[in-house]
């Protein structure tokens, strides 16, 4: 488990900050050169989800929603300044909740 956890955690990461140098280039009017490391970033975060053990893509992606959303809620804190709030942090648990549903549930056969 703690190896799903590490790749889901490093995933979620590497898609965060690839996607961010998307959003500084067209959003935030920075050089079109942080594509660069985003697509970098965005690759890694695609290999990353392949060592989550899991019989099936589907379930490995639907279970890393969770960690996502929660990441993405801290890289807001930390990343661009803006404290979450309480709603933030209600749907983190909520996301967090779903995530362990889907990964630890019993499965038949």
């Amino acid at each position: 488990m703690s190896k799903t956890l590490l790749a889901y955690s490093a995933a979620a990461l590497a898609e965060i900050a690839g996607c961010f140098a998307f959003w500084a280039w067209l959003r935030l009017g920075r050089s079109i050169w942080w594509v660069a490391p985003g697509l970098v970033s965005l690759t890694l975060f695609a290999w990353l989800l392949t060592l989550v053990e899991s019989e099936a893509a589907g379930r490995a992606y639907a279970a890393y929603g969770g960690i996502y959303i929660v990441a993405s809620i801290l890289w807001l804190w930390a990343v661009e300044g803006h404290r979450p709030d309480r709603w933030d942090m209600t749907g983190g648990a909520i996301c967090l909740a779903g995530m362990a549903v889907i990964l630890f549930g019993p499965r038949s056969g």
